[in-house]
């Protein structure tokens, strides 16, 4: 039964770690179930995270405070090679997987090619492969679904899927409405509650695939935060319970402190806010309506196969991300040269910062080699970053 949520889980756009606690409570108790089970998931982390960021607004500037989050960046790099390495073994069981990861790789890391549009490409390729290939042998396309008894609230109900769709989708659409027109479009609260809503309804393959696309979009587009601060985001994150994805409440937090016009911390608490909102309502709606008919297609091979493809292209794409925090967490000064229409990240070598490089080796060879623990890993990290950064 866990595997059965697990990979319906996985068909869903969002974060699937608070999906699969909403799936497990909804089986169990309905809808009431799930909004317990899911909320009580994320918000002992978001409420640690929101005052690590309020922390980090008003003492991020203290030599303890620096040497702390310092130690955490050159850390983060080594989490997210370890992701990298895990994602791999598990998605890239052929020579066709590989190609997929590569070719993700070179769209989004040198071609700034939109991630919706890369996993939209991986799986439209996955499912033409799955018809070549079985045309080509034969191959049913559905497998025999296993006979698992389901509560009734469960089972597939057009007037349940109506009622549930209309209520949720005004529980995540009625407030991105109000904000633009009580704000405007320009305002950065609004700007927040686009980004993540669309984020949310294309983030296919967990937190570390999207984190490339929020950090290009948060940094270079909307100037919410600086590269440096999507690292400090990530490795405060890491630190506090519930899933990664709450990193967003960071980036949200900082774009409302900086450019709300409000007071730092109400704009940080209000950027927060809409950030968590507008990531985590889709993710209700999706298991609330669809779990009973996804259910119903989770057997059909192309589906499978189509996911599959999705899965290997985030490889590529968490590759991505672990080269573009390595770069602007060992050096100082990273520029950008443009051939035709590739654009190469190009560091300067003599900004290449050694304190962080050596932070950041140890910290991978504790993961990866010895698979040593995160949080003693991040601990240690902070720890030598603060000894570091000591004046004197």
């Amino acid at each position: 039964r866990f595997l059965h949520a697990l990979n319906y889980c996985m068909l869903l756009p969002g974060p699937e770690a608070m999906q699969l606690a909403t799936y497990a409570g909804w089986l169990v108790h309905g809808v009431r179930g799930g909004l317990v089970a899911g909320l009580l998931f994320l918000l002992p982390g978001a409420a640690v995270l929101v005052a690590l960021s309020v922390v980090y607004l008003l003492a991020g500037e203290v030599p303890v405070v620096q040497g702390l989050l310092f130690g955490l960046k050159a850390a983060v790099l080594a989490v997210v090679l370890e992701a990298l390495v895990k994602v791999s073994k598990r998605a890239l069981k052929n020579g066709w997987m590989v190609a997929l990861a590569v070719a993700a790789f070179v769209a989004i890391a040198f071609l700034h090619l939109p991630f919706p549009l890369i996993v939209a490409g991986a799986a439209l390729l996955g499912a033409l492969g799955h018809v070549v290939a079985s045309g080509r042998n034969g191959a049913a396309s559905v497998e025999p679904a296993p006979a698992t008894p389901v509560p009734d609230w469960a089972r597939p109900s057009w007037p349940r899927f109506l009622r549930t769709s209309a209520v949720w989708l005004a529980v995540w659409l009625a407030p991105l409405g109000l904000l633009h027109a009580a704000l405007g479009d320009g305002h950065v609260f609004s700007q927040e509650a686009t980004f993540f809503s669309v984020m949310a309804a294309v983030t296919f393959g967990g937190a570390y695939a999207v984190l490339a696309w929020v950090a290009q979009q948060a940094v270079e587009v909307y100037g919410w935060l600086r590269p440096d601060e999507m690292l400090t985001g990530l490795g405060l994150a890491e630190t506090t319970p519930g899933p990664l994805i709450l990193v967003l409440a960071f980036v949200g937090f900082l774009g409302g402190a900086r450019l709300s016009g409000l007071d730092p911390v109400l704009g940080g608490l209000g950027g927060a806010l809409v950030a968590l909102w507008f990531t985590f309502a889709p993710s209700f709606l999706f298991v609330f309506a669809g779990a009973p008919y996804v259910e119903t297609v989770r057997h059909v091979r192309w589906l499978a196969t189509a996911l599959a493809a999705v899965t290997a292209a985030v490889v590529g794409v968490i590759a991505n991300l672990a080269l573009w925090f390595g770069l602007h967490v060992l050096f100082a000064e990273v520029g950008e040269v443009a051939f035709g229409p590739v654009l190469l990240a190009v560091p300067a070598l003599s900004s290449l910062d050694p304190a962080a490089a050596l932070i950041a080796l140890a910290a991978g060879v504790a993961l990866i080699r010895f698979r040593a623990d995160m949080l003693l890993v991040l601990g240690a990290a902070a720890l030598a970053g603060m000894v570091w950064m000591m004046p004197g």
